[in-house]
């Protein structure tokens, strides 16, 4: 089955050292329940962890680029290997000096391929695994280079305190929300910069309006309507790792459920029409799609959605995000047999979890459900027969 954007970028490095899609409301909109089969986009592996700790059947993690799945693996590892707070350590969370001490423990537990890619970068391993992207290595600009420019170190710290909303409302209007602030941001943030630095252009083929613009006002909202203080996202973008909040699979009280149905887990370096090609019907219950449709054209993403409707079992949960285009499932319908599969939105859903979201980078998350029924002239035929 053809795949896009195989043909438009390479994959031969890592893109993303983090999963940028909130865990949180991910597995709120899965809703995964015990031995179900989850199909996920590997990324770096965050997300990919997050869903083991609700002990899914199966975890069937793809990803075209040997790199992330490299650092998905490394992920596993150190899971296995290591102590909470040492699993910190390795991906940056927290300060260390011990990273390749750290790794080396991981080592019985690589396989040949990702030993090979992490011991051609070492320098990866000192840094963190969590700063070893290309888009990482783009927020490190920012956080170098154009924060100083729009606010003192003070402001700065003063950003991620916990406060009342009213009070994070007046911050934001008094001290945060300064006309070199927007000016640098929408420079930053625009396709040039952020395609030559942050995101593959090639990934803003199907994109309409700027970055920056969506992102102000999306920004807004992360620093007044919701709390600084409790987005482990918000607080690596400004200070490099993660102060008083942390992702879902990195939270202590997560650890060791994720640990114990590592076994659930495998992986493969595959696109997802591949997989779906050779992927039995019914066979999937969850699927997390991170925002692969928002690289293809619609009538490619519409094809995949009907792909993904064939293989699910009805009453599957699909989840994925849109930034700068907007992709659904809606009227996605396909003929399996007897039966009409359909891609239901649930967009009370959708809508109530993308206002929790603490990624600010999207415009939209998209939560829909794969529905079933008999065939209208099915049913006719069979009451003739019985007739």
């Amino acid at each position: 089955m053809y795949c896009e954007v195989a043909n438009r970028t390479t994959f031969d490095h890592i893109r993303y050292a983090q999963c940028w899609e909130d865990a949180d409301i991910l597995l709120d909109a899965l809703d995964i329940q015990p031995g179900d089969t989850c199909l996920s986009i590997a990324s770096a592996g965050d997300n990919t962890m997050a869903l083991l700790s609700k002990s899914p059947g199966r975890v069937v993690a793809i990803d075209l680029s040997a790199a992330q799945l490299a650092c998905l693996e490394l992920r596993a590892a150190a899971y296995r290997a290591l102590r909470h707070n040492e699993l910190l350590e390795l991906l940056g969370s927290t300060p260390s000096t011990q990273r390749p001490d750290l790794y080396r423990r991981c080592l019985p537990y690589l396989g040949p391929t990702a030993r090979l890619f992490w011991e051609q970068h070492p320098h990866l391993i000192k840094q963190g695994i969590g700063s070893a992207g290309r888009f990482e290595r783009y927020l490190a600009l920012f956080r170098r280079l154009v924060l100083p420019l729009t606010h003192t170190p003070g402001t700065l710290h003063r950003l991620l305190e916990q406060r009342t909303s009213a009070e994070r409302d007046a911050f934001y209007t008094r001290h945060w929300d300064t006309a070199r602030w927007r000016t640098l941001l929408r420079l930053f943030t625009s396709r040039q910069v952020l395609g030559a630095l942050g995101r593959d252009p090639a990934f803003f083929a199907y994109a309409s309006g700027e970055v920056g613009d969506h992102l102000m006002e999306r920004l807004r909202y992360a620093l007044t309507v919701q709390n600084p203080a409790e987005n482990p996202y918000l607080q690596w973008i400004v200070t490099g790792r993660h102060t008083t909040a942390l992702p879902y699979a990195l939270r202590p009280e997560n650890f060791e459920a994720i640990r114990d149905n590592l076994h659930r887990l495998e992986w493969h370096r595959v696109s997802l029409e591949e997989y779906l090609s050779t992927t039995v019907s019914n066979s999937v219950q969850r699927f997390n799609l991170s925002n692969v449709f928002e690289y293809m054209a619609r009538d490619t993403a519409q094809h995949l959605l009907q792909k993904l409707a064939t293989v699910a079992q009805p009453g599957a949960r699909l989840a994925y995000w849109n930034m700068l285009v907007p992709r659904t499932g809606l009227g996605v319908a396909v003929q399996r047999g007897t039966e009409l599969r359909r891609v239901r939105s649930l967009p009370g859903l959708s809508a109530r979890l993308h206002a929790a979201d603490k990624v600010f980078f999207y415009s939209r998350f998209i939560v829909e459900e794969v529905t079933a029924a008999i065939i209208p002239q099915y049913i006719d035929a069979c009451t003739e027969v019985l007739i």
